[in-house]
Formats: C-alpha cells, structure tokens, sequence
C-alpha cells in the first residue's frame, strides 16, 4: 500500500454532502481493487447525501473527542 502524503483538508462535494464537511485522502485507489481509503469529519448539523458507489463502500466510525 502506498500512503498519499499529507496535504491540506478539502472540502467534500456538496452533492455528497450538506453542511461543513471536509476529508483527507489517506490511500487512493489503485488497480487493481482501487480500494481507497479517507478521513472525513462533519461539522455539526453536517450530514452525508445518499450516494451510491459502482463497486461498493464500508464505513468505519471512531469518535472524536474534543
């Protein structure tokens, strides 16, 4: 696995998202399962759209404490 180097937040798509929400690309994904991998945070209020993915998605949530 080849780690992306670190760079600045983004912000996430608005047709993915509503309200604040920014990620950060950790591993893109490459042939050939293109799994990739990000860190996305919500700000409050902030929720994900519905999407779908061609090839599938798992979610991991972990808690952020302040």
């Amino acid at each position: 696995m080849q780690l992306v180097k670190q760079q600045p937040s983004n912000e996430a798509p608005s047709d993915w998202f509503t309200g604040d929400v920014w990620w950060d690309a950790i591993h893109d994904g490459q042939e050939p399962t293109l799994v990739g991998v990000d860190m996305v945070r919500f700000s409050p209020g902030a929720r994900t759209n519905w999407h779908s993915h061609v090839l599938g998605q798992t979610h991991t949530s972990s808690p952020v404490r302040p």
